[in-house]
C-alpha cells in the first residue's frame, strides 16, 4: 500500500445546530479580534451565530461581503481592510468562494508572502492565525479541505493555492445553515461535491482509505441530492448532502480531482460559469470518455450510485454515467454549454486552456489530449 496523508480539520464538528460552537471554540483558544468572511444572502442564516459570537465577547470585524466568485482584485481589498484592523482570527461562513477567501487571508494576513508567490502546489510558507470554517452549502467541502481557489482578472483563468496550512484549525458543519439555499445552488453545489468523491475514487492516485469516503459520499449525494433541490426544508436530505459534501472535500487533499474540474476551470474564468455547474454539465461527457479506462472502478461507484447491478462491468459503469446525466436533468440544471451563453467558437480556446491544469489532468485515469478535450465541450454543447 502506497503511503498516504490525510488532514482535516481538530475538531471537525457535524451536526444540526453546532453552528454556534465555534465563538465558544474562538474564545477558548485567545481569539479576541476575529475577521468574518461571509456573504449578503447568508446573513439571514446567522443570527444565532452572531449572538454566540457577542456573548462569547469577540470583536468581529466585517470583510467586505463575497457575493461573486473572488478575484485576485477583491482579495486584495479583504487584506487591506483586514490589516488595518489587526484581527487574530478568521471566521469563514458561507459557500466554497466564501472559505477560499477566509483561508488564503488567514494564511497571508500576518505573513510575509504575496498572493502571486503561492499559487501552486505547497508554495505557502505556514498560517500563525486561527481558522475557523462554517459551510452553508453542500458544497465544495473548502471547510476540510486544503485547496482555495481565486480568479485572476488579468490572465481571465482560475488559480489555485494548494497547502496543508489551508487546512482550517476547526470546522463546524451544521446542516441547518443549508436549508435557505435556492434550488438551483443546491443542485450545482451538490453535483460539485459528487463529482469529487466520483474523480477522487476513479483517479490514478486511489488509495483505499479514501476510497471508503468517495463511495459513501457517492451514495448520499445520489440518494438525497434531488429531494433537497425539490425541498429545501428535507432535514434528512440536507444532512445527508452535507455530509457527503464533507466526505467529498476530505478526498481532496490525499487524492483531488481529474479532468471534470480540469476542463471547468476554463469556463469559470472566461465565461464566469459557476464551478458546480460547470462540474455538472461536464461530468457525463468526461464520464464517457473515461468509462473504457477503468471500467471496474467506474462499475463500483455506479453501483453507490444507485446503478442496477447487471451484466458486465462496463455495462454497469455506463448505466452510472446514465444516472447522473438524469440526475443532473432531475435537478432541473440547463442542458448544456449554450444555454450559459457560450459561444461554439470558444471552445478550442476552452481546451487550449485547461490543457494547461495538468496538476489535475495527470490523475485522470484515461489520458486526454487537446483534440479530446475540444470533443468533449462539443459534445456537453
Amino acid at each position: 500500500m502506497k503511503p498516504v496523508i490525510l488532514r482535516q480539520p481538530s475538531p471537525l464538528v457535524i451536526g444540526d445546530g453546532c453552528a454556534p460552537q465555534c465563538a465558544e471554540w474562538l474564545a477558548a483558544r485567545g481569539a479576541r479580534r476575529v475577521l468574518l468572511v461571509t456573504s449578503t444572502p447568508v446573513w439571514p442564516a446567522l443570527v444565532s451565530v452572531m449572538a454566540a459570537l457577542r456573548q462569547a465577547q469577540l470583536d468581529v470585524v466585517q470583510s467586505p461581503p463575497v457575493d461573486a466568485e473572488p478575484t485576485c482584485a477583491f482579495f486584495d481589498l479583504v487584506l487591506a481592510g483586514a490589516r488595518a484592523r489587526k484581527v487574530d482570527a478568521v471566521l469563514g461562513i458561507g459557500g466554497g468562494s466564501v472559505l477560499d477567501v477566509a483561508k488564503l487571508a488567514a494564511a497571508l494576513l500576518t505573513g510575509p508572502q504575496t498572493l502571486p508567490e503561492v499559487f501552486g502546489q505547497d508554495r505557502l510558507a505556514g498560517r500563525k492565525l486561527l481558522l475557523v470554517c462554517l459551510p452553508t452549502t453542500a458544497g465544495t467541502g473548502s471547510e476540510v479541505s486544503p485547496n482555495a481557489i481565486l480568479l485572476d482578472e488579468t490572465d481571465q483563468v482560475k488559480k489555485a493555492v494548494v497547502s496543508p496550512h489551508l487546512v482550517p484549525d476547526a470546522a463546524f458543519v451544521d446542516p441547518t445553515l443549508t436549508w435557505s439555499v435556492p434550488p438551483d445552488v443546491t443542485a450545482a453545489t451538490g453535483l460539485d461535491a459528487l463529482t469529487h468523491c466520483l474523480e477522487a475514487y476513479a483517479n490514478k492516485q486511489a488509495h483505499p482509505v479514501v476510497d471508503i469516503y468517495a463511495l459513501e459520499g457517492l451514495r448520499l449525494i445520489s440518494a438525497s441530492l434531488e429531494r433537497a433541490v425539490r425541498q429545501g426544508h428535507d432535514a434528512e436530505a440536507r444532512a445527508h448532502l452535507a455530509l457527503g459534501s464533507v466526505l467529498g472535500g476530505l478526498c481532496l487533499g490525499p487524492v483531488n480531482t481529474a479532468a471534470v474540474h480540469a476542463l471547468a476551470y476554463p469556463l469559470g474564468g472566461r465565461f464566469r460559469v459557476p464551478h458546480g455547474l460547470a462540474n455538472a454539465l461536464l461530468l457525463p461527457h468526461v464520464l464517457r470518455f473515461n468509462v473504457p479506462a477503468a471500467p471496474q472502478r467506474y462499475a463500483a461507484a455506479a453501483l453507490a450510485l444507485g446503478a442496477e447491478r447487471a451484466g458486465s462491468d462496463l455495462e454497469i459503469a455506463r448505466r452510472g454515467v446514465d444516472r447522473i446525466a438524469q440526475l443532473v436533468a432531475a435537478c432541473g440544471l440547463p442542458s448544456g454549454l449554450a444555454a450559459l451563453g457560450v459561444p461554439r467558437d470558444a471552445l478550442p480556446e476552452l481546451a487550449r486552456a485547461a490543457m494547461q491544469v495538468t496538476r489535475l489532468l495527470q490523475n485522470n485515469p484515461r489520458p486526454l489530449t487537446e483534440a479530446d478535450a475540444l470533443q468533449i465541450y462539443q459534445a456537453a454543447y
